[in-house]
């Protein structure tokens, strides 16, 4: 198997790298901080927004996986030079650029989200990410590098903690049988994308020729709302029926002074808000991943947090 080269090791690129060196790839990790090696996967520290050092880090490799992502209120500045990194590395080395994006490009839409749809968001971070992926097809188109996307909702499952919306917000609350909180309607229907279906995903379409050069929807199950995900996180964890809240705009606008992430969660609380639904047909019709059944998706979680606490 060739060098695959990872940026990011947050739950998706801890994910993807330790499925490729499941799988006999030789692995390195890109991160700043760097980390102790694990079994089949070397870590590097690099500023991954400095072409040169990544050019180095990457060479041999057959794909480059980009699962890093700035801090929420840092993505105007700090995509760009990130993405020009990339793309500077996957021109060099010929390496396929395999892209984890997600779905904030489409803004909101009536009806399930598909491929073909524009990427007309007017918020600044879906801005950002349809610019990204937009730079890297044309220089696919050019045929100065070889790239695709790969597209998720909401991550849940293992490995998912602090970002994810049914994680340290609400599994150890959970498990303790305490109320849990809600962004948006807790009702409305709503795409969760299983963590272990993304590195899948990503490594397969590394290795398919034919994916290339366009965006993908990674396998999803169908969507459920997040009353009902929390009903079967909690019949599961045999804690017994948990309260879902929904968080009200007074405890929001409070929270976003403090916090950051509270503040940018502001331009994609239509998520939330109404139905949210990815369909990942067009993956399923040309590939062989398939969504992990929601009962095993909730099983697995159910256990990690167990484990976590």
């Amino acid at each position: 198997m060739s060098l695959s080269v990872v940026v990011g090791f947050g739950a998706a690129g801890a994910a993807t790298a330790r499925l490729l060196a499941e799988k006999g790839h030789e692995v390195r990790v890109v991160t700043k901080s760097g980390r102790s090696p694990e079994p089949g996967i070397e870590h590097v520290a690099l500023d991954a927004t400095d072409s040169k050092q990544l050019i180095e880090a990457a060479r041999g490799a057959g794909a480059i996986y980009s699962c890093a992502a700035p801090p929420y209120h840092r993505w105007a500045a700090d995509w760009p030079p990130l993405a020009g990194s990339l793309f500077a590395a996957a021109e060099a080395t010929g390496a396929v650029l395999v892209m984890l994006g997600n779905l904030y490009g489409y803004g909101p839409v009536d009806g399930p989200m598909t491929e073909n749809l524009p990427l007309t968001a007017k918020g600044t971070k879906g801005r950002v990410r349809a610019a990204v992926w937009e730079q890297a097809r044309a220089l696919h188109e050019q045929g100065r590098i070889k790239a695709v996307e790969v597209r998720a909702s909401d991550f849940f499952g293992p490995g998912v903690t602090d970002a994810g919306h049914l994680a340290a917000r609400v599994m150890p609350r959970l498990l303790r049988g305490k109320p849990v909180s809600a962004l948006g309607d807790p009702d409305a229907p709503h795409s969760w994308t299983y963590l272990p279906d993304v590195a899948r995903t990503l490594a397969e379409a590394a290795g398919e020729e034919r994916a290339w050069g366009r965006a993908w929807h990674v396998p999803t199950a169908p969507a459920l709302s997040t009353r009902e995900m929390v009903d079967r996180l909690a019949a599961r964890s045999g804690t017994g029926p948990v309260a879902v809240r929904r968080l009200s705009p007074a405890v929001l606008g409070i929270a976003s002074v403090f916090s950051p992430l509270i503040r940018e969660l502001k331009e994609i609380r239509y998520q939330f808000d109404r139905p949210f639904i990815v369909d990942s047909s067009a993956y399923e019709a040309e590939f062989a991943v398939r969504a992990t059944a929601v009962d095993e998706q909730v099983k697995a979680t159910v256990e990690w947090w167990r484990q976590r606490s």
